[in-house]
């Protein structure tokens, strides 16, 4: 089977259930960011496999189950048929994985020190790729909100993403942490 099909080649596409769009539809855009951020943490866990997989072999675990996370919410995206009585066997985000993260979130917080400012980006190469996870994280629930203000979906989603953004700052954080590398801390810059 050859990898083009030269289907999309007018600018459309087709959704689960065959139903042809414009690449440029909301839902389409939705699941691009979806996309893209899962690409990203592919690349955070490479980095971080290269790095020393023993120090970060729980982080690197509960990445790859994000991107299955993703496929889930990519693939429950591209099916409009949401809320829709037998619709079929399209996986579906489910509450739960919320709330997943929010145990991994309080576990990895106990490993770090509280803050009461603002960080930056940044402090090492891997924590840096997480906080890029988690803009294009923050970028995608906007993407989908929009979505969600025109069609219908399921709202488990924006709730996935809401926290897996802050599990991806967390995560960041804790990088530098295990790294020994300490937070960039945001200082208001002196008026020029």
């Amino acid at each position: 089977m050859k990898i083009y099909t030269k289907t999309g080649d007018k600018g459309e596409t087709s959704l689960i259930g065959n139903k042809r769009v414009s690449k440029s539809d909301p839902r389409i855009i939705a699941y691009g960011s979806i996309d893209e951020l899962n690409s990203n943490i592919g690349l955070s866990i490479s980095i971080l496999n290269l790095k020393n997989r023993d120090t970060f072999s729980d982080l690197i675990d509960l990445l790859v189950k994000v991107q299955n996370d993703l496929f889930i919410i990519g693939s429950d995206l591209a099916d409009p048929a949401y809320l829709l009585e037998n619709e079929g066997h399209t996986p579906r985000v489910e509450e739960n994985m919320a709330s997943y993260l929010e145990c991994v979130i309080d576990k990895f917080e106990t490993e770090l020190l509280p803050i009461n400012f603002f960080i930056l980006p940044g402090g090492s190469i891997e924590s840096s790729l997480l906080h890029i996870s988690r803009s294009i994280a923050r970028r995608a629930e906007t993407t989908v909100t929009a979505l969600s203000k025109s069609q219908t979906i399921n709202p488990a989603i924006i709730t996935y993403l809401n926290r897996l953004s802050d599990m991806l700052f967390v995560a960041a954080r804790l990088v530098n942490k295990r790294m020994g590398v300490e937070d960039v801390p945001w200082r208001s810059s002196p008026k020029y």
